[in-house]
C-alpha cells in the first residue's frame, strides 16, 4: 500500500515529521512516498521512501499514476487539492495543519480553506494543537477530524554520552522571522550572561534560505548591539542525524534549550531534546502543552517575560534535582506518548475510516 505526502518544501519540522511516520507506518506495510514542490538548500535528509521535489504538472501527474496512492496527506496546502482532483487522483485526502504560526493567520488561512476542504472524501488532521482544534470545531463541524500526537522514534535519535562542554550552552532552532521570536532568545541570552553565569554559550540553529535579508540585517544589527557576538554560535543546516550529538552535548553541559515562539504548532525541537536529555524552557506556545508539563517535563515562562525567564533558566541549570527529574520525565512521556507504535495505530485507524485497510 502506497500514500504519499505532499508539502512545500524539505525543511523544518515537517521534514522531521515525514522521516519519523515513514518508519513507523512500515509496521502496517504502508510504503510513504514524499513530494515536495520545491528545495530551498541542497540537504535532503534520508526520507527511508521514494522523495519527489517538483512543481511541474506533467511529472507530478506521472507521480501519481505510477504511485497508485490509496491516500493522499497533504500539509497547509489546501489549495493543491483541486489540482490533485484533476490530475485525476480520486482517493481519499487529509489535509493535515501542523501549524500556520500566529493564530490570526491559523484562522485566516482555514476560514480560506473551507471551499476547498468541504467537499467529499475529505478529512483534517492536526497533532492535538489547541487553537487548530478550536478552528476546526468552528469552521468543519461536519468533517471527518483526527487529533493524534505525531511519533517519534526514541530507539532511533537518542541521547549520546559525548565529551563534555567546559561551558553550559543555551540553544535555540528556528527560522529567523518574527513568531520564532528570535530577538526574545538574545535578550534573554544577554540577561543570563549578565545575572546567571557569565561563561555561557548561546548557540542559534537555523536555516538561513528561509528567512529575508531584512531580517538577517536587524538580527545582526541586535547581536552587535547586545555585544553577543563573542558569546554566539550560528549553526546553519545541521544534518537532522547530527543533531542528537549537540542535544546531548547542550543537555551534558548543564543548558538547555529556550524556545521562543509566540505559537507552534507540535514542536519536534521538544522532543528530540526530550530523547537526548537535553532540558526545555519554553513559551506557551499552544502547540508544545502535549509535550511539556511545566516543572514535570519541561518548564514554562511567560511570552515577553525576560525576568521570568531567566529566574526558570536559573532553576533549570542550577538545581541539579529538578533538572534530573526533568531530563528522566521527560524521556519517559516521549517514550509513552509520542510512540512509533501508538501513531502507526491512529493513522491505520483514521485510514480505516474512509475504507482504506492494510494489508498486514
Amino acid at each position: 500500500m502506497n500514500i504519499l505526502f505532499v508539502y512545500y518544501v524539505p525543511s523544518g519540522g515537517v521534514e522531521t515529521l515525514n522521516r519519523q511516520r515513514s518508519a513507523a507506518l512500515k509496521q502496517a506495510g504502508i510504503h510513504s512516498h514524499f513530494l515536495y514542490f520545491r528545495k530551498a538548500r541542497d540537504l535532503v535528509n534520508d526520507h527511508e521512501g521514494p522523495t519527489f521535489i517538483t512543481d511541474d504538472d506533467t511529472e507530478i501527474k506521472a507521480i501519481l499514476e505510477k504511485g497508485n496512492y490509496d491516500l493522499m496527506v497533504i500539509i497547509s496546502d489546501y489549495k493543491s487539492i483541486p489540482r490533485f482532483r484533476n490530475f485525476g487522483y480520486t482517493g481519499p485526502i487529509i489535509l493535515e495543519i501542523q501549524g500556520y504560526g500566529p493564530k490570526h493567520v491559523a484562522r485566516t488561512e482555514m476560514t480560506n480553506a473551507v471551499p476547498y476542504v468541504t467537499t467529499p472524501g475529505i478529512g483534517l488532521l492536526n497533532p492535538k494543537t489547541p487553537h487548530i482544534s478550536q478552528i476546526f470545531s468552528e469552521l468543519f463541524p461536519a468533517i471527518p477530524t483526527f487529533q493524534f500526537n505525531n511519533c517519534f522514534d526514541s530507539n532511533k535519535f537518542t541521547y549520546k554520552r559525548l565529551p563534555k562542554a567546559d561551558k553550559p550552552i543555551v540553544a535555540w532552532i528556528g527560522r529567523l522571522e518574527d513568531n520564532k521570536n528570535w530577538r526574545e532568545f538574545l535578550q534573554i541570552g544577554k540577561r543570563l550572561l549578565n545575572d546567571v553565569n557569565k561563561g555561557i554559550q548561546l548557540y542559534m540553529f537555523e536555516d538561513p534560505t528561509l528567512s529575508t535579508q531584512e531580517e538577517r540585517a536587524a538580527f545582526q544589527l541586535l547581536v552587535d548591539q547586545l555585544q553577543l557576538a563573542e558569546h554566539l554560535t550560528i549553526l546553519p543546516n545541521i544534518p537532522n542525524e547530527k543533531m542528537a550529538d549537540y542535544y546531548s552535548i547542550i543537555g551534558d553541559s548543564g543548558g538547555f534549550l529556550c524556545s521562543t515562539s509566540k505559537v507552534e504548532g507540535a514542536p519536534y525541537s521538544v522532543l528530540e531534546a526530550f530523547s537526548c536529555r537535553c532540558p526545555v524552557l519554553t513559551t506557551d506556545s499552544d502547540g508544545v502543552r502535549s509535550s511539556i508539563i511545566h516543572n514535570v517535563t519541561g518548564k514554562y515562562y511567560p511570552l515577553g517575560n525576560i525576568d521570568a525567564a531567566c529566574k526558570q533558566a536559573k532553576e533549570l541549570m542550577y538545581y541539579t534535582t529538578v533538572r534530573e527529574r526533568i531530563r528522566t520525565t521527560a524521556y519517559l512521556h516521549l517514550t509513552r506518548e509520542f510512540s512509533p507504535e501508538q501513531y502507526c495505530r491512529n493513522f491505520v485507524s483514521m485510514m480505516s475510516h474512509f475504507g482504506v485497510k492494510t494489508q498486514n
